[in-house]
């Protein structure tokens, strides 16, 4: 008798018990719906655009030659500083001199030959006029002078022809700068028969850079020039570096069907540290406002689920009609508001800017007043059930906690 009271005694026992395990971790317990409000604030709100480019000098002068030749001397190197004027490199002048040379000869030549049918010309004209020759004889003698000096004239053009290429043998740097590259060695011949060829290239001013940027037509409409930008290059990733759009390039681009627009970014390089060719990642602040009345983006977006509504005013005892919606349209928005009686009702506002997480107010709505922005369920039993998201038991052992370092810094 003893036995049977102490395993029904024992039984009775396991029941509670799990009956107690099951209440506490299997049973539902009830959804508790959580509104969340922000306070409208004053703030900044910033719109950007993000792009790529590469750093350039401002002005860049690619110098040639116009006549062929040998190079013969080289007297400037990567990197060199050099004035305008000065002497940069010479093409081997053998041949352009024996140019000079006989131009000349057949210049004076014809020269010649302009003061013998000149006398020709006078001596014929006064013939000519005591009726002594004939009309045709003296005009032979006039076709012949003024082909002559149809001639040396021809002549003379050659020999300034000859002489400019002689000079073009010099190449000289027409600007104040840097070498930026050298394209050929001496001994080394150029071609100049169809376009000059380049043999350096010079930039301006390195302590003035640009970078030309590569914009999607999704956004060039928001790009103007005067926008500030700051960007980055690889060379210093954790310096940024400011500039100013300075312009706006009309003409697209198209790499695979994608459309682009060339913006260029005035930059100063006092330092040097932009290098031309760099790739540089960009940001062009297209609208920056300082200390306007601003909105979290969330309050814009909320719209209450009315299911979920009418549990929260069951929960909260609140004996209100459901909300009507108005519809927003355009910079006409509306915001969630909390009545005094708890219930809710849209409120009409006006923005202006957005960059994504705050919204500038225009009208509607003060500084200080709540928005809602956002009316969610939340199930306290979900955190057992997450913790037992692995399928263990809630009776098998856990592993150890990790022990944390508890040292001061």
């Amino acid at each position: 008798m003893k036995k049977i009271l102490r395993t029904t005694i024992f039984a009775l026992l396991l029941v509670g018990v799990g009956y107690g395990v099951y209440h506490f971790f299997f049973k539902e317990k009830p959804v508790i719906i959580v509104l969340q409000k922000e306070k409208v604030e004053k703030g900044d709100v910033t719109t950007e655009v993000t792009a790529t480019g590469s750093v350039q000098p401002v002005d860049e002068i690619e110098v040639g030659t116009q006549v062929s030749g040998l190079v013969s001397k080289i007297y400037v190197d990567y990197n060199s500083q050099v004035k305008k004027g000065e002497l940069i490199a010479e093409l081997d002048k053998t041949n352009l001199q024996e140019n000079v040379i006989n131009a000349q000869a057949n210049y004076n030549a014809a020269l010649n030959e302009v003061s013998y049918y000149q006398q020709n010309y006078d001596r014929k004209k006064k013939m000519y006029d005591n009726q002594i020759i004939s009309k045709a004889d003296y005009e032979q003698a006039y076709y012949q002078l003024h082909n002559a000096k149809a001639a040396a004239t021809q002549r003379l053009t050659m020999l300034n022809q000859a002489k400019t290429n002689l000079g073009y043998a010099n190449i000289y740097a027409p600007i104040d700068g840097v070498i930026l590259s050298k394209e050929v060695e001496v001994g080394q011949t150029v071609a100049a028969s169809i376009s000059a060829p380049t043999l350096f290239k010079i930039a301006k001013d390195i302590k003035k850079m640009q970078v030309e940027a590569n914009v999607d037509e999704a956004d060039i409409g928001q790009v103007k020039v005067g926008q500030r930008v700051i960007f980055t290059v690889d060379a210093y990733p954790l310096e940024e570096f400011q500039g100013v759009v300075s312009q706006v390039r009309l003409s697209p681009t198209t790499t695979s069907n994608v459309v682009t627009y060339t913006v260029i970014v005035d930059a100063e390089n006092p330092e040097e540290k932009l290098k031309p060719g760099l790739t540089a990642t960009i940001v062009i602040y297209t609208n920056e406002l300082k200390g306007v009345t601003i909105v979290n983006n969330k309050a814009i977006n909320f719209s209450p689920d009315l299911t979920l509504l009418a549990e929260y005013y069951a929960q909260k005892g609140i004996n209100a009609s459901m909300p009507q919606m108005e519809r927003s349209k355009g910079k006409n928005k509306h915001v969630w508001v909390e009545n005094l009686d708890g219930s809710l009702s849209q409120k009409a506002i006006v923005i202006g800017s957005n960059d994504g997480i705050h919204v500038e107010v225009v009208s509607g709505i003060g500084q200080g007043e709540e928005v809602i922005t956002s009316l969610n369920s939340f199930n306290p039993s979900a955190k057992a059930t997450d913790n037992q998201q692995d399928g263990s038991s809630p009776f098998m052992p856990k592993p150890p906690h990790r022990r944390q370092n508890s040292k001061a810094k």
